[in-house]
């Protein structure tokens, strides 16, 4: 049976528009690769650059996501305006809808997008999404939460078993897992983001 797979997207020269990487063509490098469910694409990209995944070609013709559904687009990582400097980051995107799959910047209203940093990708069912990202069914009940008397809040390093198949880079820095997790949510909804939520918090716990 043939392994999931890892993408970087656009090799060595990473997540850029071509106004920094004058060379970059992200759908010829898209071109002649087969994407399947369960495979996962790396961006190597800083802090001055971010992710939209849409379901939605109107969104992605746009290079605009304002008007976009929660359903069908997310941002999987954002500039940060805050930064007076720009560092590496590392983001994995799992892939884990069948058909048309649309990426691109949408940062500086939309002109990194139109600035060659946006492709589309077809993604076939090919073994089907592994367990580790398939949604719950809506039967399964969540786990039960014991009464702790503290804040319920999460800690950051306590989601990456949904996001196991990248390995992070050594020179660059994975996006955070609330940063992976809030683009999970989005795709996949409220009810399943509750479900999570309440499994991670069992879980810290009781270690």
């Amino acid at each position: 049976m043939e392994a999931y797979k890892n993408y970087t997207v656009g090799d060595s020269l990473g997540w850029f528009d071509s106004l920094q990487k004058p060379t970059v063509n992200y759908q010829n490098w898209a071109a002649n690769k087969n994407f399947s469910l369960g495979d996962f694409l790396i961006f190597n990209t800083d802090n001055n650059h971010s992710i939209v995944q849409t379901y939605n070609f109107t969104t992605y013709k746009q290079c605009d996501y304002d008007d976009a559904q929660e359903n069908d687009t997310s941002e999987w990582s954002a500039t940060d305006p805050s930064s007076v400097a720009t560092h590496p980051v590392t983001v994995a995107v799992p892939l884990v809808k069948e058909g048309m799959n649309y990426f691109f910047s949408g940062d500086y209203d939309g002109e990194q997008c139109r600035y060659g940093q946006h492709f589309k990708i077809n993604v076939t069912h090919g073994q089907g999404l592994p367990p580790t990202l398939k949604a719950p069914s809506k039967d399964s009940p969540a786990p039960a939460s014991p009464d702790s008397g503290d804040d319920g809040s999460v800690p950051d390093t306590a989601v990456p078993s949904n996001f196991n198949n990248p390995q992070e880079s050594s020179d660059g820095k994975v996006e955070s897992a609330s940063d992976c997790l809030s683009g999970f949510l989005k795709l996949f909804g409220t009810e399943i983001g509750v479900f999570l939520l309440v499994g991670i918090n069992f879980f810290s716990l009781i270690i």
